[in-house]
């Protein structure tokens, strides 16, 4: 289970759910009413590369990290 707990596998579930929920709005709703989950999902998107950033230039302290080699 710990294999599986990195940032790039919660990521690609997150792009997963967001295309479902994009896909059956749009679907539902039609394309005129979809509009604000649209903006909702880019604020959730800059949010994203926003914290994806931080990750890279202020890395959690060694602490935190999970030692595989142990």
């Amino acid at each position: 289970m710990l294999r599986n707990r990195n940032y790039w596998t919660y990521s690609a579930g997150l792009a997963i759910v967001w295309a479902v929920v994009l896909t059956l709005t749009l679907i539902i709703r039609g394309s005129d009413k979809a509009q604000i989950i649209l903006l909702v999902f880019s604020g959730f998107c800059i949010g994203w590369v926003s914290t994806t950033i931080a990750r890279y230039v202020y890395p959690p302290p060694k602490r935190w990290r999970v030692n595989h080699g142990e």
